[in-house]
């Protein structure tokens, strides 16, 4: 498991921002070694990182056949704030639906409305979870 060391100013840091960013980047590997960033809507639920994916994406046949993953925010653009996660993805095909889910549904309601998606219309089009299991954070 991701030890945050919260103590740190460092570690608060990537902690408030997993908290309370919209958007993180997931970065898989494709087939030829290539890395494939994506950005991702995200739910941090103390210890991994929940995101819901639309079905037969490439992100999805990178995860299964490599779980190896990273994933990170935006810096300031001055070069700061630099967060970088790494760690394993894996599909859950039991987890409960977007919609179903009250912090992530509460998260992106907003943004869901702005495209013009209800709760459930959201949780059909994006029905793969993926499960994101940091093991190590790095950045300045």
């Amino acid at each position: 498991m991701l030890d945050l060391k919260l103590d740190t100013e460092f570690g608060a840091r990537v902690l408030q921002r997993l908290q309370s960013e919209p958007i993180i980047w997931l970065t898989t590997v494709n087939a030829s070694g290539m890395p494939q960033p994506s950005p991702v809507w995200f739910l941090w639920e103390t210890g991994s990182v929940l995101i819901y994916s639309k079905p037969n994406v490439p992100k999805l046949r990178n995860i299964a056949r490599n779980p190896s993953v990273a994933l990170n925010f935006d810096g300031n653009g001055q070069g700061g704030n630099i967060i970088v996660l790494t760690g394993t993805a894996q599909i859950e095909a039991d987890a409960a639906p977007a919609h179903r889910v009250a912090e992530y549904a509460q998260k992106y309601g907003a943004y869901m409305a702005r495209n013009g998606w209800s709760h459930e219309q959201f949780a059909q089009l994006y029905s793969v979870a993926i499960r994101v299991t940091p093991q190590d954070v790095r950045g300045h």
